[in-house]
């Protein structure tokens, strides 16, 4: 472990993602929401909150209360995510929403087409983020280059004459890494080396598959 953080990350990139998340969860179609829909994109910015008044500079301090919530609002995003590709598949097969959801919205390719989208990206930053959280002790063990073994050969782990002398990754890394599994349905660059990585990555690729299948499938169907 290093006596001192080493290029220790800013915040701003990782609450970006997330406020991202929460306007695609606000102006996505309305059919397939559940009722009191927006108390989720709206106890996601509370969770943001709270993470950034625990650790409001470079995330270099250990705490548990902070990981703990970063934790928490990881979970909550994921749930959202799972339940709206549930919802949504249901839908498609059945050409009926379940009970529990409230919409006046008939099924049209464009609002298939757009709540797939909105599906799309927010599986890749659901996954980004939890592969940040947790790879190589999270953020705050690679700043402080604790012996926590790798989940994630990097490029730059590869050709390390290439990178910037103590490289770590951060959390653009970890976007792309998302973005290019939820493509390509495979590692691209990027290969995991512990089973909870290729686990997460062979989900993130399922879940992608699925919703683009899908609704290319009954958008063609619609039009």
């Amino acid at each position: 472990m290093s006596d001192r953080p080493v290029h220790a990350e800013r915040r701003w990139p990782m609450a970006l993602a997330v406020l991202a998340t929460v306007v695609v969860q606000v102006i996505t179609p309305h059919r397939g929401r559940i009722a009191e829909w927006w108390l989720l994109p709206l106890m996601e910015v509370v969770l943001l909150i709270i993470i950034i008044v625990q650790d409001p500079h470079r995330i270099d301090e250990p705490s548990k209360a902070a990981r703990r919530t970063t934790i928490a609002l990881i979970a909550v995003m994921t749930i959202g995510t799972l339940t709206a590709v549930a919802i949504l598949v249901y839908d498609i097969v059945t050409g009926d929403l379940p009970w529990f959801v409230a919409s006046n919205e008939s099924l049209t390719a464009t609002n298939l087409l757009g709540r797939g989208a909105a599906l799309w990206v927010t599986n890749v930053i659901v996954f980004s983020l939890w592969y940040w959280e947790f790879d190589r002790g999270g953020p705050v063990g690679r700043a402080w280059r604790t012996d926590v073994q790798p989940a994630f050969a990097f490029p730059e782990n590869a050709v390390p004459e290439f990178a910037p002398a103590d490289w770590v990754p951060q959390y653009p890394d970890y976007l792309y890494l998302a973005f290019t599994n939820a493509t390509a349905f495979s590692p691209t660059d990027t290969l995991p080396l512990l089973t909870w990585a290729k686990m997460a990555m062979m989900g993130e690729s399922t879940l992608s598959l699925l919703v683009g299948i899908l609704v290319v499938a009954r958008a063609v169907n619609i039009f």
